[in-house]
This record gives structure tokens, sequence and C-alpha cells, in this order.
């Protein structure tokens, strides 16, 4: 995490012989004054083309072939005897000075490891990728490997006719599997990691129930939820837990418990309290072991989903939450406030915000984020709106002015003595994604309000679901 870069707690480190006191690391030009920037262009480079190439060579030092004898001295690869854990053996040495001082070498500078190959290591096959800065025409490269639908906005185009359609009003939830598109309308979520059944709630009773995907028979009702008021939205991160809140304003967790593999009964695992109105939107991430609540009361929480205790709160909202999502990736947060739009770390440190329009009929209805590669420049934040428009957002980097706004002040990335260093990250909207203007030459009738979003595994689709219960797929090929 680039958190380690920033002393957000304000320790004091003491200051350097000119009085300079320390505080955050003082990052490269390159790095335009954000840790992010700076692991993500590490991480970038690392996994890139010329590193996997020239790999084995490393391995050749430090391993390989060339860790001893006459190719290391060739390779200048050649270190003291004392950092060899072979050539020294410690227990025979009685003089206690020598003993001291070679732990003393051991502790300071390391011991070379075990050798452990006597042959040059083969060099990595490395597969050809878009070069950077280079915006791709085609939904492939020229090694026929697909390319993400991100790497060229511009050149997304929709299927002509819904790939689905949802016939009991608007889309909830779509996961696309490697086969085909599930889709449930709302109040219904898919639960993993089969898909193969949904949970639904909102009827008037309170209750909820499980169901085989594509079919109205119920597998098992639930009345344990009545007790928590009117159900708004839940989730399932995992095929036995799920998460449920509305206007009780408390975050139900649900473990279900099976029997011979079948569904029995559905039980309160935790209620998590911190929520002051109706919570509205949920998500959560088990690689990072969170959950993210946004609620009416203008704020998000962030609970541990493994403990199920309160982690921290994302103030500040300028209108109620309307959606979250959170990246497996990089465990990047995004909150959606009427048309604000907000981008935080893990932790909850703001990284950057904006207000997506002016008018309520652009309010955010839903978000995701790509996430193939962290590291990767193209990334963006795609929000479904109102207007039926799908808007895809990037990160930029820009040195700060006054005529950019804000929804909330940037937390500082720097010591604020270095303000010539600093830069501020903004959203920046990179596309606009219309349905009818892509697919009729004349305006057709209005936009239904996009409800629901998914990404393919590939990040070559994306898939949108509106009101009236369609879906288009969004490609490179349409």
């Amino acid at each position: 995490l680039p958190d380690f870069l920033t002393n957000s707690n304000k320790f004091e480190f003491g200051c350097m012989q000119d009085g300079t006191i320390l505080g955050d690391v003082i990052l490269p030009p390159w790095a335009s004054g954000d840790p992010h920037t700076f692991i993500r262009l590490h991480r970038q480079a690392l996994e890139s083309d010329h590193v996997s190439t020239n790999l084995h060579h490393w391995i050749d030092l430090i391993f390989g072939s060339k860790q001893k004898g006459s190719a290391a001295v060739g390779a200048v690869n050649v270190f003291h005897p004392y950092f060899y854990g072979d050539k020294v053996d410690l227990n025979n040495i009685t003089d206690p000075l020598i003993k001291n001082t070679i732990l003393g070498f051991i502790s300071s500078f390391g011991q070379i490891p075990k050798q452990l190959f006597n042959k040059p290591h083969p060099s990595r096959n490395v597969q050809v990728r878009t070069i950077s800065g280079k915006e791709p025409a085609s939904s492939s490269n020229s090694a026929g490997h697909i390319l993400p639908f991100f790497y060229a906005p511009q050149n997304l185009k929709p299927t002509p006719v819904a790939v689905r359609e949802v016939i009991r009003g608007a889309v909830g939830h779509i996961v696309h599997t490697e086969k085909c598109v599930l889709a449930v309308e709302k109040n219904k979520i898919l639960i993993p990691p089969l898909w193969n059944k949904t949970f639904s709630w909102g009827f008037d009773d309170f209750s909820c129930c499980l169901r085989n995907y594509g079919s109205d028979k119920s597998v098992v009702t639930f009345e344990t939820m009545a007790d928590w008021g009117l159900c708004l939205c839940a989730l399932c991160p995992t095929s036995t837990m799920i998460i449920s809140s509305g206007t009780s304003s408390v975050v139900c967790v649900w473990e279900l418990s099976f029997v011979k593999d079948k569904v029995k009964g559905l039980s309160l695992k935790q209620a998590l309290y911190g929520h002051a109105k109706a919570v509205t939107c949920l998500a959560a991430s088990v690689s990072y072991s969170v959950i993210v609540s946004g609620s009416a009361d203008r704020t998000c929480i962030l609970w541990d989903l493994s403990q199920l205790v309160y982690v921290t709160q994302l103030p500040g909202h300028k209108a109620d939450l309307s959606a979250v999502a959170i990246s497996d990736s990089s465990g990047d947060i995004v909150s959606c406030a009427g048309t604000y739009l907000y981008l935080w770390t893990i932790n909850g440190q703001l990284l950057a915000s904006t207000n997506t329009a002016s008018v309520l009929e652009r309010n955010i209805l839903c978000c995701c984020l790509t996430e193939l590669n962290y590291w990767d420049a193209y990334n963006v934040i795609v929000t479904g709106c109102a207007d039926g428009v799908v808007r895809l957002w990037k990160m930029e980097s820009a040195q700060p002015s006054s005529h950019v706004e804000s929804a909330l002040p940037r937390y500082p990335t720097l010591d604020t003595k270095k303000k010539g260093n600093k830069w501020e990250q903004h959203l920046v909207l990179c596309q606009e994604l219309n349905v009818n203007e892509a697919v009729a030459r004349k305006q057709r009738r209005k936009n239904g309000a996009v409800t629901a979003l998914a990404i393919s595994r590939n990040h070559s689709k994306l898939l949108v679901g509106d009101e009236r219960g369609n879906i288009y797929c969004w490609s490179m090929d349409g």
C-alpha cells in the first residue's frame, strides 16, 4: 500500500541538520507528488515486457549459475566471504570478537541465498502488448489477444439489440460467466460461486427467500429479517453469507446453514450499528475483508468482514448515498451521492472527488471499477446514471488550480513545505456511452435509467442494465 510513504499520523521523526522537519517521503518528480502514482508506476515497471524478458538474468545472479565461481567473477557478482552461508560456520568460531563481527555483517547486509540452479535459467515467453500511449483501434492486438474495453473507450459500440431482457422490471444484478450473461431484477441478487440460486427481498411481509435461478419456485422462505424493518439492499460475498440493511439503519450479517447440501436456515451472525438513517447501498470485498455501507445520513462506513467490527467512516458526502463499489485489485472504494463521485483508499483517505453534473436527471445510480491490473494507467471508474448514459472516469494528476471544482478538500500527499512538488488527483470524464446515439441515427424514446453494471472477466465487455429490463453489451466490436 502507498500509505507507508505518507506520515498521516504526524509522528515526530526529528529533523535534518538544516532544520527541515522529517515527515512524508519526498517523491521524485515523475511521481507527481502522489504516493499512489509512485507505487503504480513501480508495479507497472515490474510487470513490463522489459522486466519479463530479462528476469532470467536476475535469477542467474541471485539463485543460479552466476552466483558462484568464474561466472560470478565475470558478472561482477562476488561478495565478501562472510556473506556466503556455506563458507562460514559460526559454531566453530570461538573468538567472540570475530563472531560478533561476522554477525554484524550478516545483520547489516544479509546473506547470499542457497544456489538453486547450476545452468542458465531459460528466458520467459512474453506476449506482445499494446504500446503505452497509443490507442488501439481494434479489440485485439497484433498477437490476437483481446484488449480491455477501457483501452479505447472512444471505439466502444453497443450491441444493436439487448443481449438479455429481465421481464419483471429494472435490472438489479448482472453476472458475466464464461458461457453466458446472467441477470435478475431489482431486489434480487445471484449467489456465488455457481450463480444458480438467487436471494430476493422487498416483500410486503418483510420476508426473504432463496430461489433457483430462472424459476419462480421458492427453495426456502425466511421470516427472520422481519424484525429489522424493510430491506433496501443486500449482497452475498460468499455462498454462505448474506449482508442486508435498510430502513432500520443496521447492517445485518446473516449465515446460511445447510443440511446435506440443502439450505435449512438463516441465522443472524452480527448486527452492525453505526448509521443514523436508512442504509441505501452495500458493497464487500473478500480479498480485502471489508464491507462498505452507504446511508441516507450521507456517510459511508467501513466494516471488517472477518471480525465484523467498525473500521472507519467516510464522511462529507453532499447527498444521500446511492451506490458504492470496491476494487478487489487495489482496494480503492468508490462512493456515489447524487451527482457527486468520490474515490477513497482502503484506509479511508479521500483521493479525489467531483460533481459530475448540475442537474438531478444525471444522478448516479450504480458504479463499478475496472480491476484487470492495478498498475494499468487506463483503468476507469464506470458510473450508470438516471439519464440512461454510462460515463467512464479516470484519474489524472494536475498542478493545483482554482478553477477545478472539488466536492471535498483534498488530503495532502506531501509535506506542506514542498508545495512545488505537490500535485492533485482529479477525476476526469473520458467517455460517455449512450445507447440511443450509438444505435439509432435519430434519437429514439428517452433512455431508461441505468440500474446495473457488470464487466466481463477479461474486461473486453461492459454490460449495462436499465430500468426497462434491457441489458446491452459495449465492446470494441459491438
